[in-house]
């Protein structure tokens, strides 16, 4: 590839030292350096070229770049980006309307990160549970499941069951209830009368693409409404065609209270993130009570939007459903003698190891060094999620990859 600037020029070598030293160690990032992106592609800094399966965590659903989301970006750049919430603007309400149609439900709250969203969505749940529900004051319960992935903040690490996420981050914010994911007898066993919600992922990704059994969803939906309790559904990573529908919860056709989203809504190219509920639940929010600077910001909303019709026009989801399908045909039918199980939903897939053949980074870094990043969860598993704009014939060659690394 090379540089043609007149700025130096840094090794991927050379670089990694830098981050090493000045960076904060809160990652343990795979040995390649990304210094270019196109589409499914990516590129370090000695010209070296990688097909992306991880596509930023879901966030780059759409590809790397793509077009018509870059130019919105460079579009609204020569505008406006920023007014704060503090007046409108006229990028926002058309973004709202969008994705209030989008999800099907009333309103939206914008934010910028997922994490953001998260908590958004509790602060919201609670107040619902005393402002609708009638819980007493401060005695309000959420429900959420072993194994969650919701984010980083002290309030959402309160209740994660990852001990590297807590591990002396006490005291924890209380009025959590953790139950076993994918078993509605410990959910039911939970409810109190002051249960405002259940929280939780309806593919739990960190946990290493964990999907439950059919019917989960729905007996979730029925708890909630036996005791009038809020369905809040995380979708930051398994959202907007990443399963192979809008969102994972359609795949068992119920439709939650609240929907919780980010990564893949600002198309790749900055933090964009929502929740979106009916005005008998959103309405429990003020001016005053909730808000961010940056959340709906004119040059955010506009990417979001391109975001959006990206997905729609491209027919991502049914994209996703298709390849995911193969995908996986394609793993199982290797056959090798290290997997003990291949499971996901559309591109949203993981290969579980059997423990005794070693850890999961020695095989993301064979991947690696052969051209395909994808990155470990846990120790023993492996995740595939490449951007849903990929054709057949790059996965096919990502996937005879695989094979030999596997073999």
């Amino acid at each position: 590839m090379g540089c043609c600037c007149k700025k130096k020029c840094y090794s991927s070598a050379e670089l990694m030292h830098m981050e090493h030293t000045y960076g904060a160690h809160n990652y343990h990032p795979l040995e390649v350096v990304i210094s270019k992106a196109e589409g499914v592609w990516v590129w370090d800094p000695e010209g070296k070229k990688y097909l992306d399966c991880l596509s930023a965590y879901s966030a780059v659903n759409q590809g790397h770049r793509h077009p018509k989301i870059i130019k919105a970006l460079k579009d609204q750049a020569d505008v406006l980006t920023l007014t704060s919430r503090a007046f409108f603007n006229d990028k926002w309400p058309v973004f709202a309307k969008k994705l209030a149609e989008y999800t099907g439900k009333d309103m939206v709250l914008p934010m910028n990160t997922g994490a953001e969203a998260v908590e958004t969505a509790l602060k919201m749940t609670r107040r619902w549970g005393y402002e609708k529900k009638g819980i007493p004051a401060d005695k309000a319960e959420i429900i959420v499941m072993k194994e969650n992935f919701h984010g980083r903040t002290t309030t959402i690490v309160s209740f994660s069951t990852d001990p590297d996420a807590r591990i002396n981050y006490g005291p924890f914010t209380p009025g959590f209830k953790v139950v076993e994911y994918n078993d509605l007898k410990a959910v039911e066993a939970a409810i109190t009368p002051n249960t405002a919600g259940i929280l939780l992922e309806p593919i739990q990704g960190e946990a290493g693409v964990f999907v439950p059994f059919d019917g989960y969803l729905k007996g979730i939906r029925e708890i909630c409404d036996k005791h009038n309790v809020l369905f809040v559904c995380d979708e930051v990573q398994t959202g907007f065609c990443r399963t192979g529908k809008k969102f994972a919860f359609m795949h068992e056709g119920i439709v939650p209270d609240v929907i919780i989203m980010g990564k893949a809504l600002g198309g790749g190219v900055m933090p964009v993130s929502a929740v979106a509920a009916n005005k008998d639940i959103m309405g429990v929010f003020t001016p005053g009570t909730h808000g961010s600077t940056f959340g709906g910001n004119p040059l955010a909303c506009a990417v979001a939007t391109a975001a959006l019709d990206v997905l729609t026009e491209e027919k991502l989801d049914e994209k996703a459903e298709e390849l995911g399908k193969y995908f996986r045909e394609r793993l199982v039918k290797m056959k090798s003698p290290k997997v003990d199980i291949v499971r996901g939903k559309g591109l949203l897939n993981a290969v579980v190891l059997k423990k005794e053949a070693g850890k999961a980074r020695i095989y993301t870094t064979a991947l690696k060094e052969k051209g395909v990043l994808a990155k470990e969860t846990h120790e023993w598993i492996i995740r595939f999620a490449p951007p849903l704009t990929v054709t057949k014939e790059e996965l096919d060659w990502a996937l005879d990859i695989i094979a030999e690394v596997l073999k």
